[in-house]
């Protein structure tokens, strides 16, 4: 196979993992391209860490599809409105297990499964589904936990409007240690300005930075 026809590939395999993640959001009836927004929000973090293209671009793929496992989940337990029971939330956990063993699937993306399957794991260890600790968790997984709660907080949900950024940024600090690695809460920090002026706007990428695509293209060059 030549470089044409492996480029051909990635291109065919990026697009697909592009369109998987945008129907997940249309069946969780998020219209605000959830996905695609915290997958480049945590590129914003990784490129603290690393300059590897590869690597960010494992990142990148790996949050994109950090919830692809909840194909596997009924709508009755998915859009559920209210409290899930016990047994609803036994079979919710079961997403990052079944979101790798779709992932791992997808040629060239190894690293990117790991991330969808311990998206849900915590610092301290808390967090499911293998209850891995501290740097266990991989680095694109622990970046991605700090950014999909953010996201999550700035967002308005059906029982809540969305908090202020400071808001989430004062529960994002005192949560250093357990839910989030301390590494990435400073990341986190150091990166706010070009994060507010992203929430704020509800974009995926902030005024001066170039897309994950862009930049992969231009690294092939």
């Amino acid at each position: 196979m030549n470089v044409e026809e492996i480029n051909i590939l990635e291109q065919a395999d990026a697009a697909f993992a592009e369109a998987l993640a945008e129907a997940l959001d249309i069946r969780e009836h998020e219209t605000g391209m959830h996905s695609k927004r915290v997958a480049c929000h945590t590129l914003v973090l990784a490129r603290r860490f690393t300059a590897d293209p590869n690597q960010l671009r494992q990142i990148y793929w790996g949050s994109l599809l950090h919830d692809v496992g909840k194909i596997g989940v009924s709508d009755a337990i998915l859009l559920k409105q209210g409290a899930l029971n016990e047994e609803e939330w036994n079979a919710m956990r079961t997403h990052p297990e079944k979101g790798h063993r779709i992932v791992v699937q997808i040629p060239g993306m190894k690293e990117a499964a790991e991330i969808v399957f311990s998206h849900e794991e915590r610092f301290d260890g808390t967090g499911y589904p293998r209850e891995l600790k501290g740097e266990q968790i991989s680095l694109g997984a622990r970046l991605f936990a700090l950014i999909d709660t953010l996201d999550a907080m700035t967002s308005d949900r059906s029982y809540r409007k969305a908090l202020s950024f400071d808001q989430a940024r004062a529960e994002i600090i005192k949560m250093s240690g357990t839910q989030f690695d301390p590494l990435a809460v400073q990341a986190f920090l150091a990166e706010e300005a070009t994060l507010r002026e992203m929430v704020a706007a509800k974009c995926m990428q902030s005024s001066d930075m170039n897309t994950p695509l862009q930049v992969n293209s231009d690294e092939r060059n």
